[in-house]
């Protein structure tokens, strides 16, 4: 089994520290900050090229008529202006030392689909750039929609923020590229129910605190072309709707909301109103942490865990009976929305 040497980048996808940091110096900024970052190599010569500017800015822009692309050195993506649709999300492979696809394009995320229920985006684009980190969001009657990333070869890297005045949530259908998958990682799997972390005093017993964590399931998301690549969604006020259809439905008492009825190619979330769907990799994605808190207004970063959780890593090659199947299922899609 191998861990992958990655990144400490917390608050589920934001922003690394240094180009949050800037991008708020620059702009005054309010908000969350990450606690943690990735580690410095891994974005290295990063930075967003979008809508014509790069380098530091802040301003707004014309939305334009069709999808654009944001192209970093590391990670790049396209956004639907009408609704912040996000399609082929991509890890480039560029040289890095965090690089997990071995050098090669891999498409991890092949579109990430908000659900406005009729609502539309019109405003310009408002867009803030700094170091390797991007901020952009746009608004339309009742709606808001906010895209924050970071270019790095690995940590977290990524998330989405929608928000909407009647205060319900938006429902975001993930599909995976056509190379990776979600699986049930059995290296958390080996471990369910023990306690683990520096704070521990006990596998059994814990006690359960910030730095002594309960192992449950873990989804996590890997491609076999790419062995080194992991990622896992990261929500927060979020949830996951349950596909009957897909299996296995793997059966124990610790965490069936993890694995339950997901997927292997699909996932879909309800997102409340100022909630976010963030995305992490590398070792973010195999810590064992405490989930997020219920935060939707004026969050404040957990504190650091400065390697203080343990992680378990993925395993080099996924066994199929970890792999999450049917791939799709339109199951779901049609469900009361979560209140």
């Amino acid at each position: 089994m191998s861990h992958h040497p990655t990144a400490r980048a917390r608050c589920l996808g934001a922003l690394t520290v240094a180009a949050a940091l800037a991008v708020s110096m620059l702009l005054g900024l309010a908000g969350p900050q990450p606690a943690g970052a990735a580690s410095s190599a891994f974005c290295d010569g990063g930075g967003y090229t979008v809508l014509g500017q790069s380098g530091t800015f802040a301003g707004t822009v014309p939305a334009p008529s069709g999808t654009f692309v944001v192209q970093g050195r590391y990670t790049r993506f396209e956004v639907v202006p009408a609704t912040f649709a996000v399609e082929n999300q991509t890890f480039t492979g560029a040289p890095n030392p965090g690089d997990m696809t071995g050098g090669q394009p891999r498409v991890v995320y092949a579109s990430k689909v908000p659900d406005h229920r009729g609502l539309t985006l019109t405003s310009p684009i408002s867009l803030q750039l700094s170091g390797s980190g991007l901020v952009i969001s746009r608004t339309g009657p009742g709606l808001s929609m906010k895209l924050q990333a970071s270019d790095c070869a690995q940590g977290g890297v990524f998330q989405i923020e929608p928000s909407r005045a009647d205060g319900t949530r938006t429902r975001i259908v993930h599909t995976l590229g056509p190379d990776v998958f979600y699986y049930d990682n059995p290296n958390f799997r080996a471990r369910l129910g023990d306690f683990v972390g520096s704070g521990c005093t006990d596998p059994q017993t814990g006690p359960a605190g910030q730095f002594c964590v309960r192992v449950t399931p873990r989804v996590n998301i890997g491609s076999d072309l790419a062995p080194r690549l992991v990622l896992r969604d990261s929500p927060q006020v979020a949830t996951r709707i349950r596909q009957a259809e897909c299996g296995p439905d793997f059966t124990n008492d610790l965490g069936l909301t993890e694995t339950r009825d997901h997927c292997g190619g699909m996932s879909i979330w309800d997102v409340a109103s100022g909630g976010r769907m963030g995305m992490v990799t590398g070792e973010d994605a195999t810590e064992v942490a405490n989930p997020s808190s219920a935060c939707t207004q004026n969050c404040q970063a957990r504190d650091r865990v400065r390697g203080r959780l343990e992680v378990l890593g993925s395993p080099d090659v996924v066994p199929a009976g970890s792999r999450l199947t049917p791939r799709f299922s339109t199951d779901g899609l049609n469900a009361p929305l979560t209140p």
